[in-house]
């Protein structure tokens, strides 16, 4: 509009200029009174000048911004359809049990307000198995569907801080830190489910420097309170968390440190080296921000250390977990119940390899082995997995197939307990 306003209005005055030159009779007079009445449709024509539209962009869901890019949002969803079924046990193959169910179905949103120092990342969850809401989390901090997952402010007063308020991922291990959606098994292993800092409300602050050209390092930290997500009321004990990253060679391609798999093809080795810890003081569920209440507080501690490598097409991740209690893990209420913090390691190693056509072959092997003090309450349990995906929007639509055999040893007794296999299929979708 601008450019065409501006061509219309100098070939007028290249007219004029000729016509002057042709014609010296013409008076200064009506010369001005001509210019006057252009001036005039000039002001018209910007009146009618169309307004600024908003910018739309679709390359990570649905995104608009405003014309001043002065706030922005992205819309995203995804949905997680699963089919799963259990052998009765390692020797009999028949079918045990079933699931069938939408495991996990969320609508986020993110964006800007006022300028890019200010963002924000909201994200929902409507399935029931992803509310936190069965008997496994029954508690006082969680007695109705939970459809908040996160609830994030951040400000970024530098390049290289972030700081945040709300309710979110805890900086634990990586793979927790790791979208559900971006995992190249079904789920996330059962060191994870046992060992993991889940989700809080509080303060929060990511750091990233460098040591010469590519040495990276990230630091994350947050304070809590220790409840876990949509708590209402906190004691007065806090949870506390913090993890450093070091990335020798430089950053991964795309964020690759944090999806599971190879699908960038890294060009170049890249490595991650991660260590983390977690207190959760006065802690009132069995599993800190997850579980059954306890019969009393108990503090206790977790401790993380993660490698990471991957390199044209091969992945190769390793995770360890411990937890401690102070004070015994087993708390007896004065019925004669028993509350139990599963306390003791855990190992989760993965490989895999994808393929360029996007097909990967991936294999897991995962152990918790529980302490001493509660082997007559929680078994050792070892996971064998073999998994097969294929990524035809990266993790954004794929399909897997995984088999799993499940062990299980009584350590008191030295005796194997419920040994089967399951297979999963499930298919991911989302913008």
């Amino acid at each position: 509009m601008k450019k065409t306003l501006r061509l219309q209005i100098g070939i007028i005055f290249f007219t004029l200029n000729i016509s002057a030159q042709e014609n010296k009779e013409i008076s200064n007079d009506s010369l001005f009174k001509y210019i006057v009445s252009l001036k005039n449709e000039v002001n018209e024509l910007k009146k009618h000048k169309p307004k600024s539209q908003p910018y739309f962009s679709y390359k990570n869901g649905l995104g608009f911004s405003t014309p001043d890019s002065s706030y922005s949002v992205n819309i995203r969803f995804r949905m997680q359809n699963r089919f799963l079924m259990n052998t009765k046990d390692e020797e009999h193959l028949e079918t045990g049990s079933w699931e069938a169910r939408v495991r996990r179905c969320r609508l986020s949103f993110t964006g800007h307000v006022l300028n890019p120092k200010w963002n924000y990342y909201l994200q929902l969850s409507f399935s029931r198995g992803d509310m936190d809401w069965s008997d496994a989390d029954a508690s006082t901090q969680n007695t109705s569907p939970n459809v908040v997952r996160d609830a994030m402010i951040f400000y970024k007063p530098i390049k290289n801080l972030q700081l945040a308020l709300g309710q979110g991922k805890l900086p634990g291990n990586r793979q927790r830190m790791i979208s559900s959606g971006a995992q190249q098994f079904y789920d996330r292993s059962i060191v994870n489910a046992t060992f993991t800092a889940d989700r809080d409300f509080g303060i929060f602050a990511n750091y990233k420097s460098k040591l010469g050209k590519t040495f990276t390092i990230l630091s994350k930290i947050a304070i809590t309170s220790g409840e876990g997500r949509n708590s209402v009321i906190s004691n007065t004990g806090l949870a506390y968390t913090g993890r450093i990253e070091l990335l020798p060679l430089g950053e991964f391609t795309d964020g690759g440190d944090y999806f599971e798999g190879d699908l960038a093809r890294e060009e170049k080795p890249k490595i991650s080296i991660a260590g983390g810890y977690h207190f959760n003081d006065l802690a009132v569920r069995t599993g800190g921000q997850l579980g059954k209440d306890l019969l009393a507080t108990r503090s206790f501690n977790v401790y993380f250390g993660e490698f990471l490598m991957k390199y044209k097409g091969i992945s190769l991740s390793s995770e360890y977990i411990r937890r401690d209690t102070e004070g015994s893990p087993i708390i007896t209420g004065s019925d004669g119940k028993n509350r139990i913090i599963i306390t003791g390691d855990g190992i989760n190693n993965q490989l895999s390899y994808c393929f360029k056509n996007m097909i990967e072959i991936a294999i897991r092997h995962s152990l918790i082995t529980p302490h001493k003090d509660i082997y007559s309450k929680a078994r050792e349990i070892e996971q064998y997995g073999i998994g097969i995906s294929k990524y035809l929007n990266k993790h954004k639509l794929k399909v897997q197939t995984n088999l799993f055999y499940n062990r299980e040893r009584d350590l008191s007794l030295f005796q194997n307990h419920n040994n089967y296999f399951f297979g999963v299929f499930q298919i991911e979708l989302g913008i």
